[in-house]
């Protein structure tokens, strides 16, 4: 494919707010006049060139590094000139504003990584990556998302499709010359194979995807559990206020952390109780929204409370299908024993951090992360999704096959699963979804 490039597009590429250097990115066929009449000249090709920015009447607005890269030789496979001007907020706007004075128009989000991937720079999957190393909020997790940059999931799924073409030739082959028909249990058996790949693939790529999207966890409880002690003890700061006084979370306090590379969100949220009032209540019923988004739900009891009000009444005020974890905390008081008690059950002081490490093991089991060398790269949610797909077309082609059906079916399944791998890499795709990919992207990207 290749990008409609006749509008040429600008945009600040450099975070919001303050800093000792911006960045202007233009793109398009008018750069380099554009880039001339705002410096001067457009500087040759790849060389950094200092130069005064002006604006309409001839008035320096900064000095600034100007970069030209013609095409295809650059990021999007248009003509782009980057100008890094200081970081003040007044005068990229000012660079902006006269660039698209003198033609340009503003990009839209992801709009320059959008036409990297229309001009062929990139496919969708590396697209898609570029927006997750720039999101990334752990080490591994960039380390990962700099891998699929590279190409990491690209091979894996263009491997899988070559050999998937070279199944569907045989198999389209014999239907129109059914005498030299290969071996129906061969091709049946690298059906399998191509299926066996694909379950691998979707194994590493569930690991890619908790890399990247993480665990989302919702402290619950009667008040003063200990639902902020443990949340500050799960993020190493003092993120929620904590009181002896009931009733002191009311809204719902977030914590983003990491556990061994994977991205943990807990929320604490205000303590269930059935009598509360006013603001309160609000917390409650906030409280219960955030349970419901959960992945799982940590249920604080006081260990060391012996009137306290029993977990089984509690729980029925969680939602119906919440999956649960049954947290026993303050045992510095009670003296029971740290760690798991049972398969959901397990036994912390938020206080002294005993059995911390077993209740992080256990949220890593409830998802079944194994780590973050075990994510060769990271993915997403729609590349599953397809992945899975192509398991279950193929499976069926294979089943057809070998039990003697119908060849016109298999045929039929194959090429679902051929489309499904093409949608990771854009090979097959639609406006839909790529205005919902590059939508996410920041401007300037």
């Amino acid at each position: 494919m290749t990008a409609t490039t006749a509008d040429t597009i600008a945009a600040i590429a450099t975070p919001p707010g303050r800093g000792a250097v911006g960045i202007v990115r233009i793109a398009g066929p008018a750069a380099a006049g554009i880039a001339a009449a705002l410096t001067g000249a457009c500087p040759p090709p790849r060389t950094a060139t200092v130069a005064a920015v002006t604006d309409g009447a001839g008035r320096a607005m900064d000095k600034c590094v100007a970069l030209f890269f013609p095409a295809p030789a650059s990021y999007t496979g248009d003509d782009v000139v980057e100008l890094h001007t200081h970081g003040a907020p007044v005068v990229l706007d000012q660079v902006v504003a006269r660039a698209i004075a003198l033609g340009a128009r503003a990009a839209r989000p992801g709009e320059f990584t959008e036409r990297a991937f229309l001009n062929g720079k990139l496919d969708l999957a590396q697209a898609e990556a570029v927006a997750d190393l720039i999101n990334a909020g752990t080490a591994a997790a960039a380390r990962s998302a700099a891998n699929a940059l590279g190409g990491a999931l690209s091979r894996e799924v263009n491997a899988l499709a070559h050999a998937l073409t070279d199944v569907r030739v045989a198999v389209e082959a014999s239907l129109d010359f059914p005498d030299e028909a290969p071996d129906a249990e061969t091709v049946a058996a690298d059906v399998e194979t191509a299926a066996a790949k694909v379950e691998a693939l979707i194994n590493s790529a569930r690991q890619g995807q908790l890399l990247r999207d993480g665990m989302t966890v919702a402290l619950a409880g009667a008040p003063n559990a200990g639902k902020s002690s443990l949340l500050n003890a799960l993020a190493g700061r003092d993120r929620a206020i904590v009181s002896g006084e009931p009733g002191t979370t009311r809204d719902v306090v977030d914590a983003d952390i990491s556990v061994d590379g994977m991205p943990l969100r807990v929320a604490d949220t205000a303590g269930l109780r059935t009598d509360a009032a006013g603001v309160e209540a609000e917390g409650v019923r906030r409280a219960t929204k955030a349970m419901a988004g959960a992945d799982r739900v940590l249920l604080v009891c006081d260990d060391a409370d012996a009137g306290a009000e029993a977990p089984a009444l509690v729980r029925r005020r969680l939602p119906a299908d919440a999956l649960v974890t049954l947290v026993w905390n303050k045992i510095d008081l009670s003296r029971r024993a740290a760690g798991m008690v049972d398969a959901d059950s397990v036994a912390v002081s938020a206080k002294t951090g005993a059995g911390l490490g077993a209740l992080r093991t256990h949220l890593k089991q409830c998802m079944g992360f194994r780590g973050a060398e075990d994510s060769p790269f990271l993915a997403r949610r729609r590349h599953l999704d397809a992945l899975g797909r192509c398991r279950d077309s193929l499976r069926a082609a294979g089943a057809v096959l070998a039990n003697g059906g119908a060849v016109e079916l298999a045929a039929e399944d194959l090429r679902l699963a051929h489309r499904a791998l093409g949608e990771i890499t854009g090979a097959v795709g639609s406006e839909e979804l790529l205005g919902k990919i590059f939508a996410e992207f920041c401007v300037g990207k």
